[in-house]
């Protein structure tokens, strides 16, 4: 079964529901601003995140096109996570996205150009190969509370598993149980040449 498969009927399961965590939502507290080198075409690319409002999550802007930061928009790509909608494609997300998530960024509008202006695709910059120049950035404009369009705030809300789950890919799979707290372990394993 494709993953995208597999990811839809997960979240139409029984075995997710969402509750409050107890935390309001947040935004940035300013705006960032970043340019830089991509990995797969070598381009330059500028990227603008702008706080937003409880409810819009993350999403990125290009070409005057939304695409939001969500597994329904990921196509497979070879070594990057690509979000596209509408034959508009946003490559190498993960270190931004993660970067987001771990400073607990809820909701931005990630605006991104590349220097080219037909392009119908754009690369994230790369900087170190790591999420640290996004840490960096995030932690240097701060945080705060995300309100609604009417000066409200809203409680952030998780996934919780009510059994085990299991997905697997060729050599690859995942396994989620029922937790309080989060807890990933992970490895890999990288045959030895010859």
């Amino acid at each position: 079964m494709p993953i995208s498969a597999t990811i839809n009927s997960f979240k139409s399961s029984n075995i997710i529901s969402w509750k409050t965590t107890g935390k309001l939502q947040q935004t940035l507290a300013g705006c960032i601003e970043l340019s830089g080198k991509t990995l797969q075409s070598g381009k330059v690319s500028k990227v603008k995140i702008w706080p937003g409002f409880t409810g819009q999550g993350r999403y990125f802007e290009f070409h005057s096109n939304l695409i939001p930061a969500s597994i329904d928009f990921v196509r497979e790509l070879l070594l990057c996570t690509s979000l596209c909608k509408d034959g508009y494609k946003i490559r190498t997300v993960e270190h931004l996205l993660s970067a987001l998530e771990a400073k607990g960024i809820d909701n931005c509008r990630i605006q991104i150009q590349s220097l080219d202006s037909e392009d119908t695709e754009v690369e994230v910059p790369i900087f170190d190969g790591s999420a640290n120049a996004w840490v960096e950035a995030i932690e240097q404009v701060g945080r705060k509370e995300a309100l609604d369009r009417c000066g409200n705030n809203v409680e952030k809300l998780a996934p919780y598993l009510s059994e085990p789950f299991y997905v697997s890919r060729n050599d690859s799979f995942m396994v989620a149980f029922p937790a309080s707290k989060v807890h990933i372990s992970c490895g890999i394993d990288f045959p030895k040449g010859k």
